[in-house]
């Protein structure tokens, strides 16, 4: 097959894109969101503005000198914006990180999968081929489906992720069955659960083996973000009967394809943190981060931003239990980033209770705050110290959204943003290794929706900067 010759190419490329390592190379960023019908119209027009979350890895150039890197797109970014990344840089290397810089945009604003888009454009593919030529050079996507292996197919070229066949393992049903293969601790719930009437079963069995829960969290197998999930909670005088006949139909179609019913773990202190961890194909797992989520929308199920890293109560034991899941599943040939989601409660006085709710073995929300760090301020994480260290040995920490939103800010220009911000004194200066760096300014055309990552040097500075960031631009 031509998966199986062109991955056996990956474990080269991904030492070629290491810093100094020599050897001219190609990548790829694909940040298609390929995922299920009900999730991509949720998102419409948002999605080409989701896509340029992955800009930021434009900044990793000035690190990996002998990289070009090509974004595609749906809708091409500013002059403006492009120029503010490169400005994040020290000034000698934005011109040649300019130069080793592409955008190839499809031209297709659609509420449609990137991936998909790019086949319909064969003479972009060609273009793309072209471009790469006989260098090393891999596919960096978002997520892989059979879409992104057709593009790979058509590049010749290997794919930094999991194929799609193994996908499977990191859904919440079979996810919540291999965390527990891998002595991950997960919330008490029943699996494979297809129907309304199966999810009512399955709520009365944990009522009875679970007398002081108030409530459960229904998740569809394939979906992401928390738009899967549905909270239903009770008394002594509430059923969740209602709720669950008030299911819309694409929520009971996507259930059909399965589905969990868990228990909602709450607690007087609750965080939702979360572990990522690098598959590699030529080395072990390694632990990147951990954040906390910040969740919202129904239910407070839906993803808004996150802060790095986790609590220090309990970052060490995420990277343990992360890299359990990670060995278990490297061994069923998963390749590429995995996240893994938990739950953490205590009533005062106690101890953390850590369950893990799912697994995606796809990028994320916390993506690309982490690429923007890393890239900007190299260093690494201390699993152990839950801190990441610069080369000088000083630490830094950050809060990232891409939420901040504000109908009024809707056709405002990036270039009134980013001034607003650098007039404060508030955007990133690559001398201090702190500041604001902004992201998803595409949103300005669609709903006055942005992002930022505010990188401090203390939890406390971070959350500074944030706060201080929203309250410049809603002036």
């Amino acid at each position: 097959m031509a998966w199986d010759e062109n991955q056996q190419r990956l474990a080269a490329a991904l030492r070629a894109h290491r810093p100094g390592s020599g050897v001219p190379h190609v990548v790829v960023s694909l940040p298609s969101l390929s995922i299920a019908a009900s999730l991509l119209a949720h998102y419409g027009a948002r999605l080409p503005v989701l896509e340029h979350r992955y800009l930021l890895g434009l900044t990793r150039l000035a690190r990996v000198r002998d990289c070009e890197l090509v974004f595609v797109c749906s809708v091409a970014p500013s002059a403006d914006v492009v120029d503010d990344y490169l400005d994040l840089l020290p000034a000698r290397d934005r011109a040649d990180c300019r130069r080793r810089f592409r955008v190839l945009a499809v031209g297709d604003p659609s509420p449609r999968a990137l991936s998909a888009k790019l086949l319909a454009r064969p003479d972009l593919v060609e273009r793309l081929r072209q471009w790469v030529g006989d260098r090393p050079a891999f596919l960096d996507p978002w997520n892989v489906t059979g879409d992104e292996v057709r593009i790979a197919d058509a590049l010749g070229m290997p794919v930094n992720g999991t194929a799609p066949h193994l996908e499977v393992l990191a859904r919440k049903s079979a996810g919540r069955r291999l965390l527990r293969d891998a002595g991950v601790p997960v919330p008490v719930g029943v699996e494979d659960v297809r129907s309304p009437e199966a999810v009512l079963a399955a709520v009365a069995d944990l009522r009875g083996s679970l007398p002081g829960c108030h409530g459960v969290v229904v998740k569809t197998d394939d979906s992401g973000a928390g738009d899967g999930n549905r909270v239903l909670r009770w008394d002594e005088e509430d059923r969740p009967c209602d709720s669950v006949a008030a299911f819309p139909d694409w929520y009971v179609a996507d259930l059909a394809e399965g589905g969990i019913v868990e228990e909602l773990v709450e607690g007087v202190r609750f965080a939702s943190p979360s572990v990522q961890v690098d598959l590699v194909p030529d080395g072990p797992p390694q632990v990147l981060a951990t954040h906390e989520q910040v969740l919202g929308g129904e239910g407070g199920q839906v993803y808004q931003g996150c802060t790095f890293p986790a609590a220090d109560e309990y970052a060490a034991r995420l990277g343990e239990y992360g890299l359990a899941a990670a060995r278990t599943l490297a061994r069923r040939g998963a390749l590429g980033r995995l996240s893994v989601d938990f739950a953490v409660s205590s009533a005062p006085g106690e101890p953390w209770r850590i369950a893990a709710l799912e697994m995606n073995l796809r990028k994320g929300g916390t993506t690309h705050p982490l690429d923007a760090l890393s890239s900007l301020v190299p260093g690494r994480y201390d699993v152990a110290a839950a801190r990441w260290v610069t080369r000088d040995g000083s630490s830094r920490f950050y809060e990232a959204t891409d939420n901040l939103v504000d109908p009024a800010w809707r056709g405002r220009e990036a270039r009134d943003v980013l001034d607003a911000v650098r007039a404060a004194g508030l955007r990133f200066d690559p001398v201090t290794g702190v500041g604001v760096v902004m992201h998803m300014l595409l949103g300005l055309e669609v709903d006055g929706r942005i992002g930022l990552t505010a990188i401090g040097r203390s939890r406390e500075h971070a959350a500074d900067l944030f706060l201080r960031t929203g309250e410049v631009l809603r002036a």
